[in-house]
């Protein structure tokens, strides 16, 4: 039996022109993660990450923690697979489409473009975001020469089953990844729906764990979401 822990990158830059980079919250949800795990003898037999600057970033901050303490912490490998899904250029691309047909998202972005603050922004455009991916998903709305849901999940998949298949026993891997490749390992794992899945996706904490167990054909769900790291409210966020 072997753990795969797959840990949500922290707090990236949410509507900023560059959101692929830690936030100040996220650089501390990072740094809490690797000194909870080191301080108390937690160790790795591989660590990988996504492609993505935020989720690098996360890797190195909890990496640095474990150097920090005197702790030992594998090498990093990057693995395209566990990249989150292509959600910006859906927006972009999928957006101007949903408008012309869908009343709904017509009133969701009427809100967000008349936002009196940086919060009410925030919270009508994820509103936004998460009608249009939902939209996405359901095949409802498909952009071309953009990965589709199904390829993104069997890119997942592939990734996922590269780390089974390669662990010894009792090997605990390591993921550094987003809330969309979490979900697609709770998918594998419960064998969820595609909208099941999705909705798993705006659950998933920065800097929060998802442990699964491994053992031949098993892939099991241990733990969800977990955050035992983080206790201040203010940094606990989603985005």
């Amino acid at each position: 039996m072997s753990r795969i822990i797959l840990v949500r990158h922290a707090q990236a830059s949410f509507l900023e022109p560059n959101y692929d980079k830690l936030c100040a919250t996220g650089e501390v949800q990072a740094r809490m993660l690797g000194e909870y795990w080191a301080r108390r003898g937690v160790f790795f037999g591989r660590a990988c990450s996504g492609p993505r600057v935020r989720q690098v970033r996360t890797a190195r901050m909890v990496e640095e923690a474990y150097r920090k303490l005197g702790r030992e912490f594998p090498e990093l490998a990057v693995m395209n697979e566990f990249d989150e899904y292509p959600g910006e250029a859906v927006l972009k691309a999928g957006l101007p489409r949903v408008l012309d047909k869908s009343q709904g998202v017509r009133d969701l972005h009427r809100a967000f473009e008349s936002a009196k603050d940086s919060d009410e922004r925030k919270r009508s455009f994820q509103q936004m975001f998460e009608a249009v991916i939902g939209m996405w998903v359901s095949g409802e709305l498909v952009v071309d020469d953009v990965e589709s849901w199904q390829d993104f999940c069997a890119r997942v998949d592939r990734g996922i089953a590269t780390i089974v298949n390669s662990e010894a026993p009792a090997d605990d891997s390591l993921v550094f990844t987003s809330g969309g490749p979490i979900g697609v390992a709770m998918r594998r794992a419960l064998h969820l729906s595609h909208a099941d899945t999705l909705q798993l996706t705006w659950m998933s904490r920065n800097a929060s764990f998802t442990e699964f167990l491994s053992s031949g054909d098993r892939f099991t769900l241990s733990t969800f979401n977990a955050h035992p790291h983080i206790e201040d409210e203010p940094l606990l966020t989603y985005r």
